[in-house]
């Protein structure tokens, strides 16, 4: 009986020694985890308070890099925007809209049809304004005239059918303009090689030889009597081209039977505004890559492709090599057709900026900028009454006018959505 107590006593004291071990490994198995869970929390507290000040120091511009945030904040917005039906209102501070005083824009008549990526050509009080997509789908074939001094679209001519239908290039010497490659048809389908001439005084046409390589949306402009066709994007639309070709022209006619090569343009690709004032030649703005045609789409699809928006500014002048001059204030494309030369600087309105780092979705421009020829600077001087890509813009008796392009979804949302036709203007005085 005495034994068998011992015994029993001995297993009472063996399970208190077990149970007392494995609340002993239990505590500290709980202190391990809230130590672990603490660091992390405070290793991501500093992360998340540290990323959104990183600041790129080249471009001048704040860069959001905390995903995580950018990701909550857009999926709540994006649900918002389902169901109440109001614009997307969360924009990082690196794409938002410059500080830029407000202009008093007045609406005038509306273009005869609605067109992006169209192409225009001021002369005198006269606004030629060429081709462009009335929407993905469709595309016109025929210019349209505007009177700055009436105000109204005056009149309505057919371009050749071999002609591209946007992504042109075009310059004029005061009566004639040149009409350079581009692309032939709606989505994305290919670019043309063909070159025409336009003389505006009869309305005919006339050929000229066409390009090396066909190009869209190339850099064009006269200079030095011959014309000047650089960049673009090649013939799958979306690889930069550094290409410079020139020929000599006069009086609507080419002097030569094929082009020059010249020296290449330090960076390619399309959509970039190409300028001569002071017998200088500048190229400014731009982007690498676009989209292109989707393999094995029979109507050439357009599919997405990764682009770089850019603000680099070159020159040429008379050493003939090309100079890099200060950026734009923010990288912009879609920029060709939107520049005016007012009091010895460059005037130029809207475009397309980096895309949004999350969504990955083009982000309009709704600023004015202006470059100073005299001190070469930029400055941010107005704001358009939209944000909106693919402006024509002219100059008239004091007046800065737009018109067609693609506009932004509302006042709180820069992606593109509306092609448009509508003329507007604003007194500038600088």
């Amino acid at each position: 009986m005495a034994r068998f107590n011992r015994i029993k006593h001995h297993s009472s004291t063996a399970k208190l020694v077990f149970l007392t071990s494995c609340a002993g490994l239990l505590g500290v198995a709980l202190v391990v985890h809230f130590i672990w869970a603490s660091s992390s929390f405070y290793v991501a507290s500093f992360y998340s308070s540290v990323a959104p000040i990183w600041v790129l120091e080249k471009s001048g511009v704040v860069v959001v890099t905390d995903v995580t945030t950018t990701k909550i904040a857009d999926k709540r917005e994006n649900a918002k925007e389902k169901k109440e039906g109001t614009p997307e209102r969360f924009l990082s501070a690196t794409y938002a809209d410059l500080p830029a005083p407000e202009f008093q824009w007045e609406e005038m008549p509306p273009a005869p049809v609605p067109r992006l990526d169209g192409a225009a050509i001021q002369i005198k009080n006269i606004l030629y304004v060429f081709a462009g997509y009335g929407s993905l789908d469709y595309v016109h074939s025929h210019v349209d005239i505007y009177n700055f001094t009436s105000n109204t679209w005056v009149g309505r001519f057919d371009m050749p059918k071999e002609m591209g239908h946007s992504h042109l290039g075009v310059a004029s010497d005061g009566r004639y303009i040149y009409v350079v490659s581009g692309q032939y048809g709606p989505q994305c389908r290919g670019p043309t090689a063909r070159t025409f001439v336009l003389d505006t005084e009869t309305k005919k046409w006339r050929s000229m030889p066409p390009l090396p390589a066909p190009r869209y949306a190339p850099a064009s402009q006269l200079w030095r009597g011959r014309l000047h066709v650089m960049g673009g994007s090649k013939e799958n639309r979306h690889t930069p081209g550094l290409e410079h070709w020139s020929i000599a022209v006069k009086d609507g006619k080419s002097l030569e039977k094929q082009w020059r090569t010249e020296i290449p343009i330090p960076r390619g690709g399309p959509h970039r505004a190409c300028v001569v004032v002071n017998d200088r030649l500048f190229v400014i703005g731009g982007q690498e890559g676009d989209f292109m045609a989707k393999p094995g789409s029979p109507i050439f699809k357009c599919s997405r492709r990764h682009e770089v928006v850019y603000a680099d500014v070159y020159m040429l002048d008379d050493e003939k090599k090309w100079k890099v001059l200060p950026p734009m204030p923010k990288p912009n494309s879609h920029i060709e057709c939107s520049w005016v030369i007012v009091n010895n600087s460059i005037i130029i309105t809207g475009g397309t900026t980096e895309k949004h780092p999350v969504s990955k979705r083009m982000v309009l421009v709704g600023e004015v900028f202006q470059f100073h020829l005299d001190s070469l600077t930029w400055s941010v001087i107005g704001k358009l009454p939209f944000r909106i890509k693919t402006t024509l813009a002219g100059f008239w008796d004091g007046w800065l006018y737009f018109t067609s392009g693609q506009r932004d979804s509302g006042p709180d949302n820069p992606r593109p959505k509306k092609v448009i036709g509508e003329m507007w203007r604003t007194k500038l005085s600088l």
